[in-house]
């Protein structure tokens, strides 16, 4: 067995095809992202991968609408969003492929 820390990866991603990761794949990406009420995200989009975002904890906005625990986002490509922490929050992000340098402003 192999142990990592989550605190030596970068902004939690954890799975994908880049460095620190603690399963390189080009398959997939996944990260557990914790954010403080009142972080936020530029508005981007993916021109190749869907993106799907589990809050685990917490609430966010997400193009002015309000998601909380439990809620699973799905986003496609092309599809542009913006995020806001509005509480402490947790979220497990995955996408699908993993394509570097996948990310536009939106």
């Amino acid at each position: 067995m192999k142990v990592f820390k989550l605190n030596e990866m970068t902004k939690g991603w954890f799975v994908g095809d880049f460095a620190p990761t603690a399963l390189r794949t080009h398959e997939v990406e996944v990260a557990v992202k914790p954010y403080r009420a009142g972080d936020r995200e530029d508005r981007h989009h993916h021109k190749v991968a869907t993106e799907l975002t589990l809050i685990v904890s917490g609430e966010v906005r997400m193009n002015g609408t309000t998601y909380r625990t439990g809620d699973i986002v799905l986003i496609e490509p092309g599809e542009s969003t913006d995020f806001e922490a509005v509480t402490d929050t947790a979220t497990v992000v995955v996408k699908v492929p993993c394509v570097a340098g996948d990310k536009y402003p939106g």
